[in-house]
């Protein structure tokens, strides 16, 4: 479905590497990727513009634990892949999806005002763009349901610091 809103939902770094085969598993990475394709297809059906954000390590920096170029732990799960297929794919090598990347460039194109992020690392990669300097024009949600780090209560710290700057929603109400 074509992209009609002034909405994109931000889908940070579902890679092979934070599942069970991966290099890093995170906490209740199954029940996110449900959340996130339910998402997917909320967003879909709402006309927003769905935006796959995928961490690559920096290759300057020598070989990281993981997210390597070439592996097949640097891939986007393939479930996302296939529900999104057409979606822009902004390639990033820092937590914060907006620095040096083509990710403010793909929003403008598309003249995108509010922003709904989910993903992994809730602490991380999540917050650094939820809390980005280059967010802050944009009316930005959290979909809580549809975020993992590597557990419970480091995921629900995040949640809470994140809440106090960004609001927190659920599947429910982000797409209500």
């Amino acid at each position: 479905m074509p992209h009609t809103s002034q909405r994109s939902l931000l889908v940070i770094d579902l890679q092979n590497d934070y599942f069970a085969t991966g290099k890093f598993p995170l906490w209740n990475t199954e029940e996110v990727l449900k959340n996130t394709l339910v998402a997917i297809e909320k967003a879909q059906q709402a006309g927003d513009l769905v935006v796959l954000i995928q961490h690559v390590a920096d290759a300057s920096r020598g070989i990281a634990p993981f997210f390597n170029e070439g592996t097949t732990g640097v891939e986007i799960h393939p479930q996302v892949l296939a529900a999104a297929p057409d979606a822009p794919v902004v390639v990033k090598s820092h937590a914060d999806s907006f620095v040096d990347t083509s990710l403010a460039a793909v929003l403008a194109s598309h003249n995108i005002e509010k922003l709904l992020v989910c993903g992994m690392m809730t602490q991380n990669c999540v917050a650094h763009t939820a809390l980005s300097p280059d967010a802050s024009g944009y009316d930005l949600q959290v979909l809580a349901e549809a975020t993992s780090t590597v557990d419970v209560m480091i995921h629900n710290i995040a949640l809470n610091a994140i809440s106090t700057r960004r609001p927190l929603v659920t599947l429910d109400t982000a797409f209500a």
